[in-house]
């Protein structure tokens, strides 16, 4: 099994040239970074709630620095800190499915402009004997590099579209938390007729 994927894509590498063997480079790559990110996330419960890894830490840490009397502004302020330096270090790898997704494409369309060239490279040499087989082989090996690239952008962009996403959740879900530990129940009180509003006058 092993001897007969290594010859199909020795064979893909043959058909689609230098250009096929980068992406491939790029798919293998772009697949590692995806499960390493996956572990990261799954470690760190990075999502919708905040249920464990440094999110959990920081709201458990705020919550015992308020109880021990610290200014909630003071909290605040570090807390933020602490949220910026571990969203950075929980971002990493990303940008590179970012130039993944967008290089890969490029790639792939470099690689039919060359097979292009060189089929109509053959084709001048021919003259008008040129066999039109022959010239459509060559134009159908040039367009198996774009299919490869776009193979490669689209699963890596929906990955990182997908991390993206789960950042900016769990960052809101993170801040939700924290505000609560900082002023709990402040919006569960609804107002009633008893305490009406006053009203708000800009500038």
């Amino acid at each position: 099994m092993m001897s007969q994927a290594l010859l199909r894509l020795s064979e893909l590498i043959d058909l689609g040239g230098p250009v096929v063997a980068l992406l491939i480079g790029f798919s293998v790559l772009a697949l590692a970074c995806v499960l390493w990110k996956a572990l990261v996330f799954y470690a760190n419960g990075i999502g919708a709630q905040v249920s464990r890894g440094f999110g959990r830490d920081i709201v458990v840490q705020s919550q015992m620095a308020k109880r021990s009397g610290r200014a909630g502004a003071d909290i605040r302020a570090r807390a933020n800190a602490r949220l910026e330096r571990d969203f950075e270090q929980a971002g990493r790898g990303l940008r590179l499915l970012d130039i993944i997704a967008q290089v890969a494409p490029l790639l792939g369309l470099f690689g039919t402009v060359l097979g292009m060239i060189t089929a109509f490279q053959t084709l001048q040499s021919a003259g008008g004997t040129a066999d039109p087989a022959v010239l459509a082989g060559g134009i159908w090996v040039a367009l198996v590099t774009t299919a490869a690239g776009l193979i490669v952008a689209m699963p890596t962009s929906m990955a990182l579209s997908w991390f993206d996403g789960c950042l900016e959740r769990h960052e809101r879900a993170l801040r939700d938390a924290l505000e609560e530990v900082l002023v709990p129940n402040l919006f569960d009180a609804p107002a009633t007729p008893d305490h009406p509003l006053e009203p708000v006058h800009a500038g």
